[in-house]
């Protein structure tokens, strides 16, 4: 079993977690998240100033997944959420040294 973090772009998250559930995923965690990569935030405009913010918005997304699923899903989640510019993503993969599961 392995954990999945994925970071993208927020109007990319519902066609990463429509995957997540299509590959049969059972559980996931989804969070509002700021950051910055590459591209190193942007200049914005506000009543004719100009400032920097230094963090972009992001989605993270955290998923537990069994090998056979972890496979398909580092196969179509890149497709899901790239847009073909800088940014569109990670997906940091974890194993995990204890998979026991306590439900409650």
């Amino acid at each position: 079993m392995k954990e999945l973090i994925i970071v993208v772009k927020p109007f990319r998250a519902e066609a990463v977690l429509q995957v997540v559930t299509e590959v049969g995923v059972a559980a996931c965690v989804v969070r509002e998240a700021k950051g910055f990569g590459r591209q190193k935030g942007y200049l914005d405009r506000y009543r004719g100033s100009e400032f920097s913010t230094a963090y972009l918005p992001k989605v993270e997304i955290t998923v537990w997944a069994t090998e056979d699923q972890v496979a398909e899903l580092l196969e179509r989640i890149p497709k899901a959420a790239r847009t073909g510019r800088i940014g569109d993503g990670k997906i940091f993969v974890i194993p995990l040294a204890w998979p026991e599961i306590i439900e409650f």
